[in-house]
């Protein structure tokens, strides 16, 4: 009894200790990503210094990144089967490429650098408490659940996401506890330091009846769709990029590419996260090709090499796309743009559950039943795909394409 209540508070210990560090980190980011979009937006010449940009990031990776190849991946694959230490400098790089991704106008989130930042942070604690080294799902768990509750402001999303990122065949109902401890304590801390969270507003929420659910439906299923033509151009973009052998030049290539686009388009409001557009969605109908665009933008960026996540790219794609679907299906232009903003990214990422949360979190408990509809329908048509490829090959999802079987 008395060693169950050691463990037990050694392990608070230990996620407070976790959630303390990524909070710190992710506030620096966020505060970071802030002043970086300000100055790209106010001086176009970052966006001309787009291929200088790409190099920058190429040569940083291609010197340094030995030992910690793969991001996102490499979390995944070390949360499934444990097997080596993560170096601290993945947490180092990934910051560092995002910020720069996000200062020369790379098309690319937040996410991703998030949960690399605090999966890497929590393996470091093996370093100080040597016990901890038996028990890193458990830490790898708490960082990533840290990392993503902080940047979005959304911890029980970010608890349930750390679950969904690498399915756990068995999981500990303590490790549950650890991980809501680390998310909720990080998202604390983060604002804490003056870090702040955008607001969005689902303004009116139908009568619930069956002419609703239908719609929500076939409004999952488009997005569920938008989900998987993201991660096949992803695929697609990337595969492309590994026909230039120098491995630092793709993103400097890729960079010049992005550069000639966006001064053919004349705007640069596809760069970056595009938050005011997201905003603006749950109010405006935004342009029919505006979430196409993002999709193109987002996965030639990430395919390229930039650095950042996919989370807040599908979070624009998302919202614009549900913001022109009241020109045929009869619910409220803020609904849809919400719920195209959890379900593309669900879909995606294949984390259902985590984005209702996200929902729950963002917009309110009363539309939950939307939320609910909308990201499981989304998530059964994006077939076995996924954002991440290591996730893509640990999957066991039964999805409405094995209903042709």
């Amino acid at each position: 009894m008395y060693k169950n209540i050691k463990s037990f508070i050694s392990w608070i210990f230990i996620a407070l200790l976790i959630a303390l560090a990524v909070g710190s980190i992710s506030a620096f980011f966020l505060i970071a990503l802030d002043w970086v979009t300000t100055n790209r937006e106010s001086n176009f010449l970052w966006v001309i210094l787009l291929p200088v940009g790409g190099l920058i990031i190429g040569l940083c990776y291609y010197y340094w990144e030995k030992g910690v190849e793969g991001g996102n991946n490499r979390l995944i694959q070390e949360m499934d089967i444990p097997r080596k230490y993560i170096h601290w400098k993945m947490a180092v790089l990934v910051l560092f490429g995002t910020i720069a991704t996000h200062l020369f106008g790379g098309s690319a989130g937040r996410e991703g650098t998030a949960v690399q930042m605090g999966g890497t942070i929590a393996d470091q604690i093996q370093l100080f408490f040597k016990w901890t080294r038996l028990h890193r799902k458990r830490l790898l768990r708490i960082g990533v659940g840290a990392g993503f509750g902080a940047v979005f402001g959304t911890p029980i999303a970010g608890a349930i996401f750390a679950f969904e990122f690498a399915k756990d065949r068995r999981l500990i109902f303590q490790s549950i506890i650890f991980v809501l401890i680390g998310a909720y304590t990080s998202d604390f801390v983060c604002q804490l330091w003056g870090a702040g969270h955008t607001h969005y507003i689902i303004s009116s929420l139908p009568k619930f009846s069956f002419t609703t659910v239908i719609w929500t439906i076939f409004a999952g299923i488009l997005f569920g769709l938008t989900a998987l033509i993201f991660s096949q151009l992803k695929v697609l973009f990337t595969k492309l990029f590994k026909y230039i052998s120098l491995p630092y030049l793709r993103p400097a290539i890729g960079g010049f590419i992005l550069l000639i686009v966006v001064y053919m388009i004349g705007t640069t409001k596809y760069l970056g996260l595009g938050i005011p557009m997201i905003s603006d969605a749950f109010i405006n109908e935004q342009e029919p090709y505006d979430f196409a665009i993002k999709i193109l933008f987002t996965t030639f960026t990430l395919g390229a090499g930039f650095k950042g996540g996919e989370a807040t790219p599908l979070f624009f794609i998302g919202a614009t796309l549900g913001s022109i679907l009241v020109w045929f299906i009869p619910l409220p232009i803020s609904l849809l743009a919400g719920l195209g903003f959890i379900a593309v990214f669900g879909a995606a990422t294949n984390t259902p559950i985590a984005c209702i949360f996200l929902g729950v979190e963002l917009f309110g408990v009363n539309g939950i039943i939307y939320y609910a509809i909308a990201c499981s329908i989304a998530y059964l048509v994006s077939g076995k795909n996924s954002v991440y490829t290591s996730q893509q090959k640990l999957l066991r999802k039964y999805s409405i394409r094995d209903l042709k079987k």
